[in-house]
Protein backbone atom coordinates (compact mmCIF):
# COMPACT_ATOMS: atom_id res chain seq x y z
CA UNK A 1 0.00 0.00 0.00
CA UNK A 2 1.57 3.59 -0.79
CA UNK A 3 2.28 5.97 1.69
CA UNK A 4 1.60 9.16 0.93
CA UNK A 5 3.22 12.32 3.59
CA UNK A 6 1.52 15.18 2.51
CA UNK A 7 3.97 17.10 4.35
CA UNK A 8 6.81 16.74 2.13
CA UNK A 9 3.85 16.68 -0.88
CA UNK A 10 3.32 20.61 0.43
CA UNK A 11 7.29 20.92 1.41
CA UNK A 12 6.91 21.40 4.87
CA UNK A 13 8.13 19.70 7.86
CA UNK A 14 5.74 17.66 10.54
CA UNK A 15 3.22 19.33 12.55
CA UNK A 16 3.42 22.59 10.08
CA UNK A 17 1.07 25.08 11.37
CA UNK A 18 -2.26 26.36 8.94
CA UNK A 19 -0.35 29.46 7.78
CA UNK A 20 2.37 27.72 6.62
CA UNK A 21 0.34 24.91 5.22
CA UNK A 22 -2.48 27.80 3.70
CA UNK A 23 0.56 29.45 1.96
CA UNK A 24 2.57 26.79 0.79
CA UNK A 25 -0.66 25.40 -1.14
CA UNK A 26 -1.49 28.89 -2.85
CA UNK A 27 2.00 28.70 -3.92
CA UNK A 28 1.98 25.05 -5.48
CA UNK A 29 -1.46 25.23 -6.68
CA UNK A 30 -0.71 28.22 -8.74
CA UNK A 31 2.21 27.18 -10.53
CA UNK A 32 0.87 23.70 -11.09
CA UNK A 33 -2.52 24.32 -12.29
CA UNK A 34 -2.98 22.21 -15.35
CA UNK A 35 -4.80 25.37 -17.34
CA UNK A 36 -1.09 27.14 -16.59
CA UNK A 37 1.93 24.70 -16.16
CA UNK A 38 3.21 22.99 -19.24
CA UNK A 39 4.64 20.14 -17.06
CA UNK A 40 2.99 17.08 -18.00
CA UNK A 41 2.89 16.21 -14.54
CA UNK A 42 1.72 19.29 -13.47
CA UNK A 43 -2.33 17.44 -13.80
CA UNK A 44 -1.48 14.61 -11.38
CA UNK A 45 0.78 17.33 -8.78
CA UNK A 46 -2.53 19.50 -8.75
CA UNK A 47 -4.49 16.59 -7.55
CA UNK A 48 -1.86 15.45 -4.91
CA UNK A 49 -1.39 19.09 -3.68
CA UNK A 50 -4.73 19.53 -2.62
CA UNK A 51 -5.43 15.88 -1.28
CA UNK A 52 -2.54 17.07 1.07
CA UNK A 53 -4.25 20.43 1.67
CA UNK A 54 -7.37 19.28 2.34
CA UNK A 55 -5.98 16.72 4.72
CA UNK A 56 -3.52 18.96 6.83
CA UNK A 57 -6.02 21.56 6.62
CA UNK A 58 -9.02 20.21 8.51
CA UNK A 59 -7.67 19.90 12.11
CA UNK A 60 -9.47 16.39 12.63
CA UNK A 61 -7.72 14.82 10.18
CA UNK A 62 -4.39 16.44 10.84
CA UNK A 63 -4.34 15.29 14.35
CA UNK A 64 -5.66 11.75 12.72
CA UNK A 65 -2.38 11.52 10.46
CA UNK A 66 0.22 13.43 13.05
CA UNK A 67 -0.35 10.32 15.44
CA UNK A 68 -1.07 7.36 13.06
CA UNK A 69 0.40 8.22 9.52
CA UNK A 70 -1.61 7.63 6.20
CA UNK A 71 -2.73 4.77 6.94
CA UNK A 72 -4.49 5.57 10.19
CA UNK A 73 -6.60 8.11 7.89
CA UNK A 74 -7.43 5.19 5.13
CA UNK A 75 -8.39 2.68 7.58
CA UNK A 76 -9.62 4.62 10.95
CA UNK A 77 -7.84 5.53 14.01
CA UNK A 78 -8.95 4.83 17.52
CA UNK A 79 -11.08 7.85 19.16
CA UNK A 80 -11.82 8.77 22.28
CA UNK A 81 -15.35 6.50 22.46
CA UNK A 82 -13.15 3.29 22.47
CA UNK A 83 -13.97 3.24 18.73
CA UNK A 84 -12.39 4.04 15.43
CA UNK A 85 -12.83 7.18 13.29
CA UNK A 86 -14.35 6.81 10.12
CA UNK A 87 -11.83 5.90 7.07
CA UNK A 88 -11.06 9.07 5.01
CA UNK A 89 -10.61 8.70 1.46
CA UNK A 90 -9.82 12.11 -0.58
CA UNK A 91 -12.92 12.76 -3.21
CA UNK A 92 -10.33 13.96 -6.00
CA UNK A 93 -12.03 17.10 -7.14
CA UNK A 94 -8.71 19.11 -6.87
CA UNK A 95 -10.69 21.82 -8.43
CA UNK A 96 -13.44 21.82 -6.06
CA UNK A 97 -10.29 22.13 -3.13
CA UNK A 98 -8.88 24.96 -5.33
CA UNK A 99 -12.08 26.80 -5.59
CA UNK A 100 -12.84 27.18 -2.07
CA UNK A 101 -9.72 28.11 -1.12
CA UNK A 102 -9.37 31.26 -3.53
CA UNK A 103 -13.43 31.58 -3.03
CA UNK A 104 -14.10 31.61 -7.23
CA UNK A 105 -12.92 29.34 -9.68
CA UNK A 106 -10.59 31.65 -11.22
CA UNK A 107 -8.38 33.51 -9.26
CA UNK A 108 -6.72 34.53 -12.06
CA UNK A 109 -8.45 36.58 -13.92
CA UNK A 110 -7.77 40.08 -12.18
CA UNK A 111 -4.01 38.87 -12.85
CA UNK A 112 -3.98 38.38 -16.50
CA UNK A 113 -5.99 39.08 -19.69
CA UNK A 114 -8.71 36.95 -20.35
CA UNK A 115 -8.30 34.88 -23.79
CA UNK A 116 -9.95 31.16 -21.98
CA UNK A 117 -11.31 30.40 -19.10
CA UNK A 118 -8.20 30.20 -16.73
CA UNK A 119 -7.71 34.12 -18.87
CA UNK A 120 -4.97 31.87 -20.81
CA UNK A 121 -4.51 30.10 -23.94
CA UNK A 122 -0.52 29.02 -23.36
CA UNK A 123 2.33 29.30 -21.54
CA UNK A 124 3.84 30.74 -24.23
CA UNK A 125 1.44 33.18 -24.25
CA UNK A 126 2.17 33.76 -20.59
CA UNK A 127 5.54 34.78 -20.54
CA UNK A 128 4.73 37.42 -23.55
CA UNK A 129 2.09 39.10 -21.26
CA UNK A 130 4.58 39.35 -18.31
CA UNK A 131 7.14 41.16 -20.13
CA UNK A 132 4.38 43.33 -21.44
CA UNK A 133 4.17 45.74 -18.16
CA UNK A 134 1.80 48.14 -18.12
CA UNK A 135 1.92 50.92 -15.91
CA UNK A 136 -1.63 51.68 -14.01
CA UNK A 137 -3.39 55.35 -14.10
CA UNK A 138 -2.54 57.33 -11.23
CA UNK A 139 -4.70 56.86 -8.26
CA UNK A 140 -5.46 60.40 -6.83
CA UNK A 141 -6.53 61.69 -3.47
CA UNK A 142 -7.57 64.60 -2.03
CA UNK A 143 -5.40 66.28 1.00
CA UNK A 144 -7.63 68.33 2.58
CA UNK A 145 -5.81 71.53 4.29
CA UNK A 146 -6.70 74.27 6.75
CA UNK A 147 -5.17 77.52 5.71
CA UNK A 148 -3.54 77.54 9.24
CA UNK A 149 -1.85 74.17 8.18
CA UNK A 150 -0.60 76.28 4.73
CA UNK A 151 0.36 79.16 6.31
CA UNK A 152 2.85 77.59 8.68
CA UNK A 153 3.76 74.35 7.29
CA UNK A 154 3.03 70.86 9.08
CA UNK A 155 3.28 67.26 8.56
CA UNK A 156 0.20 65.00 7.49
CA UNK A 157 -0.38 61.38 7.79
CA UNK A 158 -2.45 59.58 4.94
CA UNK A 159 -3.61 55.70 5.11
CA UNK A 160 -4.36 53.86 2.17
CA UNK A 161 -5.46 50.52 1.42
CA UNK A 162 -4.02 48.93 -1.58
CA UNK A 163 -3.20 45.42 -3.30
CA UNK A 164 0.16 44.02 -2.45
CA UNK A 165 1.55 40.70 -4.48
CA UNK A 166 1.46 37.83 -2.29
CA UNK A 167 4.59 35.73 -1.41
CA UNK A 168 3.70 33.44 -4.51
CA UNK A 169 4.30 36.25 -7.04
CA UNK A 170 0.54 36.62 -8.28
CA UNK A 171 -2.13 36.89 -6.10
CA UNK A 172 -2.85 39.85 -3.82
CA UNK A 173 -3.73 40.83 -0.71
CA UNK A 174 -4.73 44.14 0.83
CA UNK A 175 -2.63 46.39 3.38
CA UNK A 176 -2.70 49.30 4.34
CA UNK A 177 0.11 51.82 3.56
CA UNK A 178 0.86 55.24 5.72
CA UNK A 179 2.14 57.81 3.63
CA UNK A 180 4.10 60.56 5.20
CA UNK A 181 3.74 64.30 3.26
CA UNK A 182 5.39 67.18 4.72
CA UNK A 183 3.86 70.36 3.73
CA UNK A 184 5.22 72.91 2.51
CA UNK A 185 4.13 76.65 4.08
CA UNK A 186 2.33 78.46 1.32
CA UNK A 187 1.01 75.45 -0.82
CA UNK A 188 -1.52 76.79 -3.07
CA UNK A 189 -4.51 74.52 -3.92
CA UNK A 190 -4.01 72.11 -6.68
CA UNK A 191 -0.04 71.20 -5.56
CA UNK A 192 0.09 67.84 -6.63
CA UNK A 193 2.49 65.23 -4.64
CA UNK A 194 3.25 62.12 -6.04
CA UNK A 195 4.51 58.86 -4.62
CA UNK A 196 5.78 57.11 -7.17
CA UNK A 197 4.46 53.34 -8.22
CA UNK A 198 3.10 52.76 -4.70
CA UNK A 199 -0.14 52.06 -6.14
CA UNK A 200 -1.90 48.51 -6.18
CA UNK A 201 0.73 46.20 -7.17
CA UNK A 202 0.02 43.19 -9.74
CA UNK A 203 2.23 40.73 -11.64
CA UNK A 204 1.76 41.94 -14.63
CA UNK A 205 1.46 45.58 -14.18
CA UNK A 206 3.75 48.43 -13.17
CA UNK A 207 2.14 49.99 -9.68
CA UNK A 208 0.61 53.36 -10.20
CA UNK A 209 1.84 56.41 -9.01
CA UNK A 210 0.12 57.89 -5.62
CA UNK A 211 -0.98 61.43 -6.36
CA UNK A 212 -2.23 63.44 -3.36
CA UNK A 213 -3.76 66.85 -4.47
CA UNK A 214 -3.94 69.47 -1.93
CA UNK A 215 -7.39 71.46 -1.20
CA UNK A 216 -8.12 73.78 1.24
CA UNK A 217 -11.08 73.80 4.10
CA UNK A 218 -13.42 76.33 4.52
CA UNK A 219 -12.04 79.10 6.52
CA UNK A 220 -14.31 81.47 8.98
CA UNK A 221 -11.91 84.39 8.47
CA UNK A 222 -10.30 84.20 5.23
CA UNK A 223 -10.13 83.22 1.53
CA UNK A 224 -6.73 83.24 -0.52
CA UNK A 225 -6.41 84.97 -3.51
CA UNK A 226 -3.10 84.37 -5.27
CA UNK A 227 -0.61 85.09 -2.65
CA UNK A 228 -3.30 87.23 -0.92
CA UNK A 229 -5.27 86.74 1.77
CA UNK A 230 -9.17 88.53 2.03
CA UNK A 231 -11.37 89.62 4.86
CA UNK A 232 -14.19 90.69 4.70
CA UNK A 233 -15.46 92.98 7.37
CA UNK A 234 -18.96 93.61 8.91
CA UNK A 235 -19.32 97.82 10.09
CA UNK A 236 -21.99 99.68 10.64
CA UNK A 237 -22.87 102.42 9.09
CA UNK A 238 -21.66 104.90 11.86
CA UNK A 239 -18.02 102.95 12.18
CA UNK A 240 -18.23 103.50 7.54
CA UNK A 241 -17.91 107.12 8.07
CA UNK A 242 -16.61 108.04 11.57
CA UNK A 243 -13.82 105.57 11.33
CA UNK A 244 -12.82 102.62 13.78
CA UNK A 245 -10.43 100.40 14.75
CA UNK A 246 -10.25 96.70 13.41
CA UNK A 247 -8.96 93.84 15.56
CA UNK A 248 -7.99 90.81 13.08
CA UNK A 249 -6.82 87.44 14.29
CA UNK A 250 -3.96 86.10 11.93
CA UNK A 251 -3.57 82.46 11.17
CA UNK A 252 -0.32 82.40 13.00
CA UNK A 253 -2.22 84.10 16.32
CA UNK A 254 -1.41 87.21 16.04
CA UNK A 255 -4.01 90.31 17.40
CA UNK A 256 -3.70 93.14 14.46
CA UNK A 257 -5.26 96.22 15.42
CA UNK A 258 -5.82 98.07 11.95
CA UNK A 259 -6.98 101.57 12.31
CA UNK A 260 -9.61 103.01 9.73
CA UNK A 261 -9.34 106.47 9.25
CA UNK A 262 -10.87 106.57 5.75
CA UNK A 263 -14.86 106.52 4.73
CA UNK A 264 -15.66 103.33 3.75
CA UNK A 265 -17.35 103.78 0.41
CA UNK A 266 -18.78 101.36 -1.69
CA UNK A 267 -16.03 98.91 -3.01
CA UNK A 268 -13.52 100.09 -0.57
CA UNK A 269 -10.86 98.11 0.53
CA UNK A 270 -7.48 98.37 2.45
CA UNK A 271 -4.41 96.66 1.77
CA UNK A 272 -2.00 95.49 4.56
CA UNK A 273 1.62 94.49 3.21
CA UNK A 274 3.04 91.85 3.69
CA UNK A 275 0.33 90.11 6.36
CA UNK A 276 -0.74 87.35 3.45
CA UNK A 277 0.24 83.60 2.54
CA UNK A 278 3.83 82.82 2.33
CA UNK A 279 5.58 81.98 -1.33
CA UNK A 280 8.92 81.11 -2.25
CA UNK A 281 11.95 80.38 -0.83
CA UNK A 282 13.29 83.51 0.36
CA UNK A 283 10.34 84.32 2.80
CA UNK A 284 8.04 86.36 0.45
CA UNK A 285 4.66 86.66 1.88
CA UNK A 286 1.44 88.12 -0.10
CA UNK A 287 -1.00 91.01 1.84
CA UNK A 288 -4.24 91.11 3.60
CA UNK A 289 -6.62 92.82 2.14
CA UNK A 290 -9.74 93.50 3.94
CA UNK A 291 -12.73 94.16 2.60
CA UNK A 292 -15.96 96.31 4.11
CA UNK A 293 -19.89 94.88 4.03
CA UNK A 294 -21.44 98.03 5.35
CA UNK A 295 -24.45 97.48 7.36
CA UNK A 296 -27.31 99.91 7.20
CA UNK A 297 -30.28 100.53 9.35
CA UNK A 298 -33.44 98.75 7.99
CA UNK A 299 -35.43 102.33 9.39
CA UNK A 300 -34.90 105.71 10.75
CA UNK A 301 -36.95 108.02 13.01
CA UNK A 302 -38.08 111.15 11.54
CA UNK A 303 -35.19 112.97 14.68
CA UNK A 304 -32.78 110.78 13.19
CA UNK A 305 -33.28 111.31 9.55
CA UNK A 306 -33.37 115.02 10.50
CA UNK A 307 -29.86 114.84 12.49
CA UNK A 308 -28.58 113.32 9.41
CA UNK A 309 -29.53 115.78 7.17
CA UNK A 310 -28.20 118.26 9.34
CA UNK A 311 -24.64 116.34 9.60
CA UNK A 312 -24.40 116.15 6.31
CA UNK A 313 -25.74 119.14 4.50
Amino acid sequence: MVHKDYYEVLGLVQGAQRADIDKAYRKLSLHNHPDRSRDPAAKETFALVAEAYDTLSNPARKAIYDRFGYHGLLNGAPNDSNGFTDPYVFHGDAQKVFQAFFGTENPFQDLFPASDEYGLTNQHELEGQRTRKVQDAAIERELLLTLEEVFLGCVKKMKMTRKVLSDDGYTTVLKDKLFTIHVQPGWKEGTRITFAKDGDQGPNSVPADVVFVVKYKPHARFVRQGNNLVHTCPVSLSDALTGCILELMTLDGRKLSLPVNDIIMPGYQMTVPGEGMPHGKEGHRGDLVVRFNVAFPKSLTEDKKALLRQALA
